[in-house]
């Protein structure tokens, strides 16, 4: 193997580390999220990201983006949510096409239900993770991101 080879390797190598963290902490909250308030992690994260917005709301393109999902996905998942009341849509006033999602009263109270699971878990995760010799590097490297 040459030095481009082992380049590869170890990009891959750290490709499927960081997967792994992401799949146990994903499963975690997952778990936790459902058993609490009902919500799978992209619902939260969908929650999370309006909820962030200070008082404004997100075309469905930007939430697409922050939950990683496609056009269509986005949508079949605001459908739900808007279906529970969790969040409502509102079109754009100077573009027709224009949609915007915006975070209900029930969907906040609801977000604020389940933030402290959601915290609490991806604490415990982490922590959890950080025991895991392949894992510790990574997570290390998150707990630095905080003192930045």
């Amino acid at each position: 193997m040459g030095i481009k080879d082992d380049a590869v390797e170890i990009r891959a190598q750290g490709w499927r580390t960081l997967a792994a963290l992401h799949g146990s902490i994903e499963t975690a909250l997952e778990k936790a999220l459902q058993a609490s308030s009902e919500l799978s992690v992209v619902e939260y994260t969908v929650l999370d990201a309006l909820s962030r917005q200070d008082g404004w709301h997100m075309r469905m393109q930007q939430l697409a983006r922050a939950t990683a999902l496609s056009s269509s996905a986005t949508t079949r998942l605001v459908n739900r949510l808007e279906d529970r009341g969790l969040l409502t849509r509102i079109l754009c006033a100077d573009d027709r096409r224009g949609i915007y999602t915006e975070l209900t009263a029930p969907g906040q109270q609801l977000l604020e239900a389940a933030k402290p699971v959601h915290d609490d878990t991806l604490a415990a995760a982490l922590d959890a993770a950080g025991s895991v010799p392949e894992l510790e590097p990574l997570v290390k490297a998150l707990d630095s991101l905080q003192h930045a």
